[in-house]
Order: structure tokens, then C-alpha cells, then sequence
């Protein structure tokens, strides 16, 4: 069974993992039951999700394999301000036009892996966003391409030392740092991302609850528009934005971003 860029597999499941097993990196489909862990299985391709490739025969249980962050980016774009109640939250009101900010690519973790408190800062928060994974090479897309160019949807933590962010006046530092941008678990490409359910959870807690309907500017405008700047290359991300609710992170905390249709992040906060 083959697929590809932009083209999900013909069958229910369509969660596409990088994982690591018995020292081996490789991507793979997710199968089995979402709501039953135990079930979950992980047939390893023959090639990558952005040409098309074959499936192996190798099947792991899931459990038994460890997951790596979805995609290496070239680069992560970020969206600011693209929920209005997050906007008035931190002082302000959305923008009409998208406002970009670019993390590093040492920034992107993957599920189960750490989050790293920096010695620099005395405010680090949690974001919890929907991620849009690239699938292609796209410049100046128009809205009738957008899902051509678009291999699917991860969950993701665009962590932010805010003090940082303050007082610096740009965002560079304050959202670049190592570990900053938890991304996975698997991206899923057979969801329709305009009204999904996105909350964040710390300890158990529930801290943000959204829709992706409240984004002020659509996956579709943002696809758009960041290609409208800069050449987007497969595996590239873009963030879309947080809703309200964002709050500190601690020593020993866990956070756990989940959306619907796509699955759960979970990342544990450490002060080294």
C-alpha cells in the first residue's frame, strides 16, 4: 500500500509516527483502537511520508517503541496573537494581519521528552497549539492548493519564557530556547482542522480549553500567507496559535497538550 504527500492512506487509520526501536529511526503508520493504548501497533515504511513509500513488515506494539518528534523542520513558524481571547489576555487586541515568529529547529522535542527550565528565566509558560505539517515544497500557495501542500496535523506546546519576551521586546530568545517546541505525537492526516477541541492540562488540571474555529486567521489564510513570504519546505511546521488560558511551568510539572482527532502530547518539565 503506497501513499505520499497530501494523499492520506486509503484506510481509517492515518497517524504517521517517526519512532525509534533496537537503535533504528524510521517513520511508520499508527493502527489500533486511539482510546485503547494497549491495542496500538506501528508498522514501519520503507521511505518517508513525503514521497511516496510502501509499508513493511515490521509491526511493533507501540508501547514498546519510543516516539521521536514527528518531522525535522527546516524551520517553525509561529503565529501570534491568532485567538482573540488570548490577544486581550496579554494586553492587546488580534492583529488584522498574522504576526510571524520563526523557533529554531533545536527547539522541536517529541513526546515524552523533557522540557528544559533555562537558568535565564523566572517565567516559563505553556501554549498549546495545533501544528500544520508541510508536506511539500510550497511558495505563494493560493486557497484552492492549501490542502495539497499540507501532509497533516500534529499537537504542539510552543513554550515561552515570558519575562524574556517582555523584556527583551522581541521573541527570539524567549521562545528559541532548546526543548521549547514539543511537537507530535504522530501527525494525522485525515482530520478536518477548522473546528477541532484543544486543551491543555498541567498535573491533570485542565488550564485551556478552544476551538480551532476561534482561530481569527484560518489554517487556510495562514498556509497563504506564510507561503506568500517564504518557500516552505516538506516537513516544515506552522503553529497556529494559542487560546486563552496560557500559565507558568514548574519544576516536575507535566503538561499534556490534546486535540481532537489527532491525539495527546505529554512532556515532563525539568529543571536541570
Amino acid at each position: 500500500m503506497r501513499g505520499g504527500p497530501g494523499r492520506p492512506l486509503p484506510w481509517v487509520t492515518v497517524r504517521i509516527a517517526r519512532f525509534t526501536v533496537a537503535d533504528q529511526i524510521a517513520y511508520g503508520v499508527v493502527g489500533g483502537d486511539p482510546d485503547d493504548p494497549a491495542s496500538q501497533t506501528v508498522t514501519a515504511m520503507d521511505g518517508h511520508p513525503f514521497a511516496p513509500f510502501t509499508l513493511t513488515q515490521a509491526v511493533f506494539p507501540l508501547a514498546e517503541v519510543r516516539l521521536l518528534p514527528p518531522v525535522l523542520p527546516s524551520k517553525v513558524i509561529g503565529i501570534g496573537k491568532n485567538y482573540a481571547e488570548h490577544a486581550r489576555e496579554m494586553g492587546g487586541e488580534a492583529p488584522a494581519t498574522p504576526v510571524m515568529f520563526l523557533k529554531p529547529s533545536t527547539s522541536v522535542i517529541g513526546h515524552g521528552e523533557a522540557v528544559l527550565l533555562p537558568e535565564q528565566s523566572q517565567q516559563v509558560e505553556f501554549e498549546g497549539e495545533l501544528a500544520v505539517v508541510v508536506g511539500r515544497l510550497a511558495r505563494e500557495v493560493p486557497e484552492s492548493r492549501v490542502d495539497d501542500v499540507i501532509l497533516g496535523y500534529a499537537c504542539a506546546n510552543d513554550v515561552t519564557a515570558r519575562d524574556l519576551q517582555r523584556s527583551d521586546g522581541q521573541w527570539a530568545r524567549a521562545k528559541g530556547f532548546d526543548s521549547f517546541c514539543p511537537l507530535g505525537p504522530w501527525i494525522a492526516t485525515d482530520v478536518d482542522a477548522r473546528d477541532l477541541l484543544l486543551e491543555t492540562r498541567v498535573n491533570g488540571d485542565l488550564r485551556q480549553s478552544g476551538r480551532t474555529s476561534q482561530m481569527v486567521h484560518s489554517v487556510a489564510d495562514l498556509v497563504q500567507f506564510v507561503s506568500s513570504v517564504m518557500t516552505l519546505l516538506p516537513g516544515d511546521v506552522i503553529l497556529t496559535g494559542t487560546p486563552a488560558g496560557v500559565g507558568a511551568l514548574s519544576d516536575d510539572d507535566t503538561v499534556t497538550v490534546s486535540i481532537e482527532g489527532i491525539g495527546s502530547l505529554t512532556n515532563q518539565v525539568v529543571k536541570p
